[in-house]
């Protein structure tokens, strides 16, 4: 008997607010496929009617890119000739190049371009909303460039996305700019890494108590009286975390204060916590936000036609903040991590006669330690562009670099992680049960060191393991 395939139900898009964090954890991470729901549809259609009979009521309206030319001649008029070519090109092509985003980004761009559409902002057809929709069906999607994208706001890379979907369905008014306009890569930019980073912060929770646990730090650094005493929510979940990683370990601790790198545990981590709920919530507001330009205002009983506006919605103020936010604390977390492998290799007793195999992972990490700090760079607002364009969108920059920074975090963490399982085998302890599985995992790829061998491709592999537990959902 021919087994039953379990049917797939899409992810239902009745308006903008249903594009949320969760939303783009189904649709970018887990690949799951789109359907727009039939109101909104509906909708789409007539907003798109009453838009046209907006710009039939005033035969002389200025409506950048669509009754005039873009960029530097949005103030020249299309004739009869100019506007019907120009209504018929296909969407600006891709002029950046080089490596291309993880395709769960550019499902995610996909997904944040709907946000213009299903409430009928962006003026487009239904058809063309479909089109859209139907690119996250699972098929291959075009490769967009991680860098050179460096203009106002994101057409050299919504460019390459729809290039090829322009050219299959064809464009009516208005639809050119509508498919390159906004803010959907900023938004998608800001979730896929808000994502990453609630994952990276548990493993560096881990990490981090796992080499407490190594050197035997006083608990009483992470003791609850401390919450109400600090009276930030950050830092007391962060102090919870590590009391209950902790929870059931050595008995037998130091007599005396651990050194500052351990004792700041908490208030580090609680801000590394401020920094992804901040990214969090900048990506929940991005992803249903409207960002077209020209912007179709629904008609009201004010304006029986609705209204269009030009305006800046493609520039994402939130979006790079959020991202260097979290650059900034993985660069902390390195530099915690460096010193903490650092006291590990030279407490006297912490590895014994086992530290000559690892004294040079001390080195190792200064190096990723810089590498972070140099990526962890405020983004200001690009100098270039020229004309009507003359500020460029900062997005893509600061993404790059909180990617860089991130994975000097993860390889910072591998290290710190092979030297406290070498610690804690050297000692014959074990892990408390909740970091058993973390120290599992480490040592699976990195078994404890008795005799000279290359250590640097097995903690290689640890890093590369934690960067797909960063990434998986």
């Amino acid at each position: 008997m021919r087994e039953r395939r379990k049917r797939v139900v899409p992810v239902i898009l009745r308006s903008r607010a249903d594009i949320d964090l969760d939303c783009f954890l189904r649709v970018a991470w887990r690949g799951e496929s789109v359907a727009v729901a039939t109101e909104s549809l509906e909708r789409v259609g007539r907003c798109r009617e009453a838009f046209l009979a907006l710009l039939e009521s005033d035969p002389d309206a200025v409506v950048y890119g669509v009754t005039t030319g873009p960029g530097d001649r949005a103030g020249v008029p299309l004739s009869g000739e100019e506007l019907e070519r120009w209504t018929r090109r296909p969407a600006l092509t891709g002029a950046s190049f080089g490596e291309p985003l993880p395709e769960r980004v550019v499902r995610g761009i996909v997904l944040a371009r709907l946000a213009n559409f299903v409430d009928g902002n962006a003026a487009v057809r239904p058809v063309l909303v479909e089109a859209v929709a139907g690119l996250l069906d699972g098929g291959p999607l075009p490769a967009v460039p991680a860098r050179g994208n460096g203009g106002a706001g994101e057409i050299l890379a919504l460019g390459h996305l729809f290039h090829g979907l322009a050219r299959r369905v064809g464009l009516e008014l208005k639809e050119p700019i509508a498919l390159v306009n906004g803010s959907p890569c900023a938004a998608a930019l800001t979730a896929d890494a808000a994502l990453a980073a609630a994952r990276r912060l548990q493993l560096a929770e881990e990490v981090f108590a796992l080499s407490a646990e190594a050197i035997r730090a006083p608990l009483q650094a992470y003791s609850e009286d401390l919450g109400p005493l600090w009276g930030d929510p950050h830092e007391t979940a962060a102090l919870a975390r590590l009391r209950r990683l902790l929870a059931g370990g050595s008995a037998e601790r130091r007599p005396y204060q651990a050194p500052v790198s351990y004792r700041i545990l908490p208030r580090v981590l609680g801000q590394v916590r401020r920094a992804v709920a901040a990214a969090e919530a900048a990506a929940s507001i991005s992803l249903g936000s409207v960002t077209d330009n020209p912007v179709y205002v629904p008609p009201d009983e004010r304006r029986p036609l609705g209204a269009v506006f030009s305006t800046g919605g493609f520039h994402d103020g939130r979006a790079s903040p959020a991202l260097d936010g979290l650059a900034f604390a993985w660069a902390d977390l390195c530099q915690l991590a460096e010193r903490q492998t650092e006291r590990l290799l030279v407490e006297p007793s912490a590895l014994g006669e086992s530290d000559r195999f690892f004294s040079n992972f001390s080195m190792v990490q200064v190096a990723w330690a810089e590498d972070a700090r140099a990526a962890a760079q405020p983004t200001f607002l690009p100098l270039g562009g020229y004309g009507q364009n003359d500020t460029a969108s900062p997005s893509f920059l600061a993404w790059n670099k909180e990617g860089r920074a991130a994975a000097c975090l993860e390889a910072a963490l591998a290290i710190l992680a092979v030297v406290a399982s070498q610690a804690l085998y050297v000692h014959d302890l074990d892990a408390p049960p909740a970091l058993a599985e973390v120290l599992d995992d480490v040592r699976a790829l990195f078994p404890p060191v008795d005799e000279w061998r290359q250590l640097g491709p097995e903690c290689g592999q640890v890093a590369e393991a934690f960067r797909e537990r960063s990434l998986v959902p």
